[in-house]
């Protein structure tokens, strides 16, 4: 979602120990240009208070269907008009099953009844409550009735046990509510992406690599998941965590990424190649640490393969998107390696300027020429890329 496109969320929250997760994911909205007002049930204040949400929201928290603030008396009607969208995180089973049949007996439970806006729940419950029959038909109703269930995940559980209901990370649930807005340009494709650095492995110790982080490639994914598509991600070595909704594919080598390219491509619609693949792996790599001394040591060198250039020279290759990373003559070496693989669109920037940061200047060149895209975080350009292949893609097919 655009920082300029400011949007007006209702956060609900009904009991559990996950209530404290609000907080945060409240935070992020908040820091996302996001209004949030926050609505909770009498439980819900049993664990963390609403002077809390209210600090941290900027705005009154409302808990009584009968509260006196709302002009008319009709806070279940007046909260959801004009809201984009109701979230409640967390969503207990109890708040589900009212949900799910219809059932309106406190404000928050009222107020999703009578709204006119898309509604997310994040369940969080142990994990016996979770996978409870009752549970599962009540979910299935809610999703049925064209409800979104974000999560739950598994993990430790507050009473002691672990397994499948514990309510999503603050991280991962804004990110769902935010990509919630974003245009579905890419609802029913399945797009492609690779990430990060590969190793070439030297030694048992050693290897060769570059400095890419990841970031911008597993943007470019959550980007085209938020965009509707089906996404695959193949990524290199990176500290990176799996965006959420997405199959990742995690290799070391270039040959490893090319495997898991070949595997996936063939029922893909978009290729984006956005890994800095190492350009050379070492031709005898040693099984065992390789012991210091005082001689110089010399590596034979064979290229790697070609991962994007294989994939455009396929017989139906998709639609394939290259990025290119370049220390000097931005333009001139983009648009060379552009025509050169026979690629529809290249994303390039300056190496120094990008690699690893938070941020980057991207220049998109296509046929109708080149078209910058100014310095932002790595998500906002990722979304522009998105946004521009899908003007694209159309044409080409």
């Amino acid at each position: 979602m655009s920082k300029s496109a400011q949007r007006r969320l209702v956060l609900g929250l009904t009991g559990g120990i996950a209530a404290y997760k609000a907080a945060e994911l409240t935070r992020l909205l908040i820091g996302q240009n996001a209004t949030v007002q926050v609505v909770m049930t009498d439980a819900a204040t049993r664990f963390i208070s609403a002077a809390t949400m209210q600090a941290l929201s900027g705005g009154p928290v409302y808990t009584d269907l009968w509260d006196g603030r709302v002009d008319n008396g009709m806070a279940h009607i007046e909260l959801s008009r004009g809201a984009d969208l109701i979230a409640v995180a967390p969503a207990s089973a109890d708040f589900l099953a009212k949900l799910a049949h219809g059932l309106c007996d406190d404000l928050l439970s009222t107020l999703c009844l009578a709204r006119d806006c898309p509604l997310l729940v994040a369940p969080a419950m142990n994990r016996q409550m979770w996978e409870h029959p009752a549970t599962q038909r009540n979910v299935a109703q809610l999703r049925a009735d064209g409800i979104a269930v974000l999560g739950p995940d598994s993990g430790s559980q507050a009473c002691g046990e672990s397994g499948m209901g514990r309510m999503l990370e603050p991280e991962s649930l804004a990110d769902e509510i935010l990509a919630w807005f974003e245009p579905k340009v890419f609802a029913g494709y399945r797009v492609l992406v690779t990430a990060g650095p590969t190793f070439e492995r030297i030694d048992a110790v050693r290897g060769i690599t570059n400095p890419s982080s990841g970031k911008m490639g597993f943007a470019v994914a959550r980007a085209a998941k938020e965009a509707g598509a089906e996404v695959t991600l193949v990524s290199g070595p990176t500290t990176l965590a799996a965006p959420t909704g997405i199959t990742i594919k995690r290799v070391t080598s270039a040959q490893e990424m090319l495997g898991a390219v070949e595997a996936a491509v063939g029922t893909c619609d978009i290729f984006i190649s956005v890994a800095a693949v190492a350009d050379y792996t070492p031709l005898n790599p040693q099984e065992q640490k390789m012991k210091k001394d005082a001689r110089i040591l010399s590596l034979e060198l064979a290229p790697t393969p070609d991962i994007l250039a294989n994939v455009a020279s396929r017989a139906n290759p998709p639609f394939c998107v290259g990025f290119a990373a370049e220390s000097e003559r931005l333009d001139e070496y983009a648009e060379a390696k552009r025509k050169r693989k026979h690629l529809p669109l290249l994303a390039a920037n300056i190496a120094q300027q990008s690699i690893g940061a938070d941020e980057s200047e991207l220049i998109l060149f296509d046929d109708q020429g080149r078209h910058p895209l100014p310095r932002a975080p790595k998500l906002e350009q990722a979304r522009k890329l998105i946004a521009h292949i899908a003007r694209l893609y159309p044409a080409s097919h």
